[in-house]
């Protein structure tokens, strides 16, 4: 009897520090997320270049290169007006993962023309989601079976998953926009040493809209600090809340509305 009470304690106590923590990641921003997933990754020579956290790239020549800005990147529409997005989702993800991904992929067919749908032997490019080192994805649409990964462990949220989407339909981060120094200081002193990359400027598309704190893509006020200082401050005013979406916000929409023309 001592010994089943003793079992049923230890059963309580772990039951309580999993809602625990699943309570205290359910408070994180997406980009608190995605940091927090994607910190001391052990990646294997066969994955990509991860720049900015989460893109990933080919080769070091694609650094600085915007891909929906120098080649195009976006996905073709159909007839219908609907772009149909094909994706397979790995069965290394249990049924109750996918349902968090299935969720993520069908929240697009609510506010855009946006239609992901499960791929089929003809199709000949597709997004297979794997669960891979971290949450990742490529920019826009790259040909083939292109990889984007939300490991089992960290990614598997509602808006981690619309940001790594968001990213292979050819969307960057928000603090790299070409207007970005407009809008937010960037203090590099508080960069870890080797991540200053992460906050470069690029040619993005900002579909005439204007610079969103609130957006999914944005980071947040510490990412990638070394002494627990900010990173980026927003200008004029240094107390404007920011990087703290839990998924896609109205210009999030808006701008994906208008780069596929819905």
């Amino acid at each position: 009897m001592t010994r089943m009470l003793t079992f049923s304690a230890v059963a309580v106590l772990l039951l309580a520090a999993c809602s625990w923590a699943h309570s205290e990641t359910e408070e994180l921003s997406v980009s608190e997320l995605l940091e927090r997933a994607n910190s001391n990754l052990v990646r294997s020579a066969d994955e990509p270049i991860l720049i900015e956290g989460d893109i990933a790239i080919d080769s070091e020549s694609e650094r600085n290169a915007d891909p929906c800005t120098s080649r195009g990147c976006t996905w073709g529409k159909y007839t219908d007006g609907k772009v149909y997005i094909p994706y397979y989702i790995n069965n290394h993800f249990s049924s109750r993962e996918k349902s968090i991904i299935t969720r993520g992929l069908e929240s697009f067919s609510s506010f855009s023309c946006i239609r992901f749908r499960p791929s089929r032997s003809s199709d000949r490019d597709w997004l297979s989601i794997e669960s891979q080192s971290g949450c990742w994805s490529y920019v826009g649409r790259r040909g083939g079976k292109q990889v984007v990964s939300l490991a089992r462990q960290g990614c598997l949220y509602h808006g981690t998953v619309q940001h790594e989407l968001l990213h292979a339909l050819g969307f960057n981060h928000e603090q790299t926009r070409n207007d970005r120094d407009n809008h937010i200081r960037v203090l590099l002193q508080n960069v870890q040493s080797g991540m200053e990359h992460n906050f470069r400027k690029i040619a993005t598309l900002n579909q005439g809209t204007s610079y969103d704190y609130n957006s999914v893509m944005q980071y947040h006020k510490y990412a990638f600090s070394k002494n627990n200082q900010p990173t980026m401050l927003p200008i004029p005013n240094p107390n404007v809340s920011f990087g703290n979406a839990k998924e896609m916000s109205r210009t999030d929409i808006a701008r994906l509305n208008t780069l596929y023309k819905c």
